[in-house]
């Protein structure tokens, strides 16, 4: 019993200097470490930290660089999205109002730090992802045709890319959150899902997975379960796409309406569907006085090169970019 519970204690402490690493874009040292876990309440030495440095670095989790510090890799992205899942409850709506917090993109002066999510491409596979994703992008099946490229050893988000890999980023939908945000308005994020789509339009909702009970990225599960039809939907009109579920006070819509439309001005469009108050959006009841809004997955366009066969590992919400960082896809 005390083995396991000093293992059970090693094992948190490990999962707590991963998240202090996911949530810097630069390398950190065991001094900048310690601090951080204080203020959550963690008291460990630096020499502690550097101890359980080592056990991160042996499992794969973390990558020296030098004197700068630590970096964290996918496989330790991955493990602290999937360790202690009942503390992680809730994890994706936590997720999302970070990066909303986090957005300082501003439409008028295109600079800022935008959301993103990012996926991993194997590099003898990129130029055909790209290719399998072009009609996605050509369709308008995305959140925005901006995206970014990162070689092994950058950093797209919180993402370390590995050697043999290529990063490709797209713009995420908490990009909204964290535009309405700024403009005073209070976003309840209720759901990820798939949304069937005829003649272009979308009808329904297939599936949902709601963030506040979830630890598990809606759009991942769904990429992974091939449960898109993200190519029929760009070629034909019929399928079904990655979309998200939000709701916003009623008497809020003409802020969210010019706050949206300043975005489409920089490229950015995320909105597919804004419901009249208390009215059903797409057969999803709202509340009262509230506007259903869904939202565009930012991973279609990764769904499509996934429904081509080209696998990926995909990082929904993984962190944020510098706007003047992106470049239109067309351009690769």
């Amino acid at each position: 019993m005390v083995i396991r519970e000093e293992h059970r204690d090693t094992e948190r402490k490990v999962i707590a200097i991963l998240k202090v690493l996911s949530e810097s874009s630069e390398p950190l040292g065991s001094t900048f470490i310690a601090r951080a876990l204080q203020s959550h309440g963690i008291h460990l030495s630096e020499r502690t930290v550097r101890y359980h440095l080592k056990i991160t670095d042996e499992r794969g989790f973390t990558e020296p660089r030098g004197r700068d510090g630590r970096v964290l890799t996918p496989e330790g992205l991955a493990e602290l999205r999937s360790a202690l899942i009942p503390d992680q409850v809730g994890f994706v709506i936590e997720r999302i109002e970070l990066l909303a917090f986090q957005t300082t993109f501003d439409p008028f002066r295109r600079t800022g730090q935008i959301p993103v999510n990012t996926s991993l491409f194997a590099k003898d596979r990129f130029r055909d992802a790209l290719a399998a994703m072009r009609d996605a992008f050509t369709a308008g099946l995305c959140v925005s045709e901006l995206i970014a490229v990162a070689s092994p050893g950058e950093k797209l988000g919180d993402l370390l890319v590995p050697d043999g890999m290529v990063g490709f980023a797209t713009v995420c939908s908490a990009v909204v959150n964290g535009l309405l945000l700024k403009a005073g308005v209070p976003t309840d994020s209720r759901f990820g899902g798939v949304l069937e789509m005829r003649n272009s339009r979308p009808t329904r909702f297939t599936a949902i997975i709601t963030y506040a009970g979830s630890s598990l990225d809606p759009s991942e599960a769904y990429i992974r379960a091939r449960m898109t039809r993200v190519r029929d939907v760009a070629t034909t009109g019929n399928g079904a796409i990655l979309a998200n579920f939000r709701e916003i006070p009623a008497a809020a819509r003409p802020l969210v309406e010019s706050t949206t439309a300043e975005l489409k001005q920089a490229g950015i469009h995320g909105i597919l569907l804004m419901g009249e108050p208390s009215e059903p959006v797409c057969q999803i009841s709202v509340g009262l006085n509230k506007v259903g809004m869904v939202l565009l997955g930012g991973m279609n366009p990764v769904a499509a090169a996934e429904e081509a066969g080209i696998q990926a590992d995909n990082f929904s919400e993984s962190g944020t970019v510098d706007f003047e960082r992106l470049v239109n896809f067309w351009e690769l």
